[in-house]
Formats: structure tokens, sequence, C-alpha cells
């Protein structure tokens, strides 16, 4: 049985991959900082749902901290590291800029110094679609992405190319993960489908930047973490999507949420923020090739499974603060 690290065990993503991880028999060591960028209550739930689960231990620390990294990794059999802790959100990153590097960019670094101290081989680490930024579409793991515009989009970049010196210096089996818009239930309520839901059901006006029109890869959460774990197998070093490669616009996904709910939205226009992208869409052909992965929710299946578990939580997903 493989142990595996996994950072900001209590983040959205990293709660499904941890969950499915220990459904396929591995053990997981799981860190994270709680930290308040949005409502610490939704960490606590996944991590009180991830602690009821066999095989799964806790660590309340921060990857930015290298001398708790190391205590981490003396006390445990590792025998991967999925590094998917982040600070992310593009409008944020231009706000606090010094912390998005600090625990995406420093905090990388760490966990791979880590990992060659104790020789670890396997290192996993999630990236975003953001950083394709002005490339044409469908976007391809080869294209040049040198012009990053947003922080958090920089602070990745500078994560990737770490990982690319540490795989050629030291031989560690590199994969790069560059995730398309996740949602899902216990999403984050900084994104879009998590704020509409929420804004629509209770009868608040919905904020849109821009016309709506602007189209997004929405990938479901479910479809990320089985590939995310498909990424343990040997790659050497890979880049590689992970994405819908089926891209909606955003007044499409506040439609089907007013349709499943039963209720309308009033909508407020806001000016598009320059950060963000107008499309983003996935070439997904090396997941499937060298991961032999695909999504396999729709949006419209997705946005189902997200509204149901709002409906069943609604009692105190009232009071999450967005």
């Amino acid at each position: 049985m493989k142990t595996i690290l996994m950072t900001g065990a209590a983040g959205f993503i990293e709660w499904k991959t941890v969950e499915e991880s220990l459904k396929r028999g591995y053990k997981v060591i799981g860190i994270d900082n709680m930290n308040d960028y949005y409502d610490v209550r939704l960490k606590e739930y996944r991590l009180d749902q991830l602690n009821k689960l066999d095989g799964f231990r806790f660590y309340k620390e921060d990857i930015e901290k290298l001398e708790v990294l190391r205590k981490v990794f003396e006390e445990n059999q590792i025998d991967a590291v999925m590094n998917l802790a982040a600070r992310a959100g593009v409008r944020y990153s231009l706000e606090n800029p010094f912390v998005y590097m600090s625990t995406n960019a420093i905090g990388t670094l760490n966990l791979l110094e880590c990992c060659r101290q104790f020789g670890i081989k396997k290192f996993i680490l999630a990236s975003t679609s953001s950083i394709y930024a002005g490339a044409p579409m469908p976007f391809k793991e080869d294209l040049p992405v040198n012009t990053p515009i947003s922080p958090y989009a920089a602070s990745k970049k500078a994560a990737e190319a770490m990982c690319y010196a540490y795989h050629y210096l030291y031989g560690i089996d590199v994969t790069i993960l560059r995730y398309f818009t996740v949602y899902g239930p216990a999403g984050r309520p900084d994104m879009s489908i998590f704020r509409f839901i929420k804004w629509i059901d209770e009868g608040k006006s919905v904020e849109i930047f821009g016309d709506g029109r602007q189209s997004r890869d929405f990938t479901y959460i479910d479809d990320i973490a089985d590939g995310t774990i498909k990424a343990l197998r040997p790659t050497g070093y890979e880049i590689i999507n992970l994405g819908n490669n089926h891209p909606n616009e955003l007044r499409y996904a506040l439609e089907l949420i007013e349709k499943y709910l039963g209720k309308k939205a009033n909508i407020v226009y806001k000016p598009f923020h320059k950060a963000d992208l107008k499309a983003t869409c996935a070439d997904i052909k090396k997941a499937k090739e060298i991961l032999d992965w695909q999504p396999m929710v729709s949006l419209e299946e997705g946005i189902k499974r997200t509204l149901n578990w709002h409906k069943e939580n609604r009692s105190w997903l009232k009071d999450v603060v967005i």
C-alpha cells in the first residue's frame, strides 16, 4: 500500500482526491494550514468528512515552513507527494501577490527539497489553465506560456519551472496537472457555480463580470480527482491538461442553475476584469494517451449533483460568507 502526502488536504480538489485515494487503497498524510482565504467552515466540513475515514492522518501545518515539513517527512514513510495546496484565485492575487509567491512557489520548492532529501521520486503539482493567457485555443501543453497576466498565474509558472529543475537535477518523476475551472459539491465559494447557486437560492443579486458570454471548460470534481490519482503513474516529466474539452458560456451555466432550482436570477453586470481569461478550452489528448483519462460528467449532470448537495446542506451554507 502506497502512502501519499497531500498538501492542502481540506481544500476543494484535495478533499475529493484524498477521499477517492483512500477508496483505492492508498494511505494519505494530509497537510493544511486551514487559512481563512475563504470561509473556513467549508474547509472544516471537508476535513470532518476525511477524519471519519480509515487511512488518513492530518497535520495542521504550513508548506511555507521547511523545518515543519521535514518533521512530517521524518515521521512518515511517504511514497509520493501531491502538491495541490495553493493560494488560488486570479483577482485576489492582484491584492496580495506576495502570499501567492510564498505559498505557490516557495511552498513547492520546500516540498521538492524534502523529496530530494528523503529520496521520494514521485511529485504531482496542481497548476492552472490561467497560465495559458493569450495562447490560441484549444490550449495545448506545448504552447509557450511566458506571458502570465496575473500574479496567480505567474506564481504557478514559477512552481512549474522549479519542478522541471528538480526533475532534471535529481531524477524526480514529475507530473504537472493544469486544471480547468473545477466545480462541484463543497466547492470554493469564490468560484462562479457556488456563488450563483447560493445567490439565486437566497434571492440575492447575481454578479457577473462582463456580459456572461465568456466561456469556461467547466470540469466536475470527481473527474479531476480521478485524473489526479491516475497521474501517480511514472511519466518522467509531463505537463498534462485536465479539462472537460467542452467549454460552455457562463450564462448557460447560470441558466441550468435557474432551471434546476426553479428560480430566476436577478443579474447585475459589472465590468470584465482584465486579469480574467475570455475563454478556456483544454486539449486533453495527452491525458487520454498517458493517463488513460477523460471526463465523464457533463455540465448538466454536474450542476444537478452540486445543487443536490447544496439543498442537503442549506442549514449551514446559509451562513457561509462569499
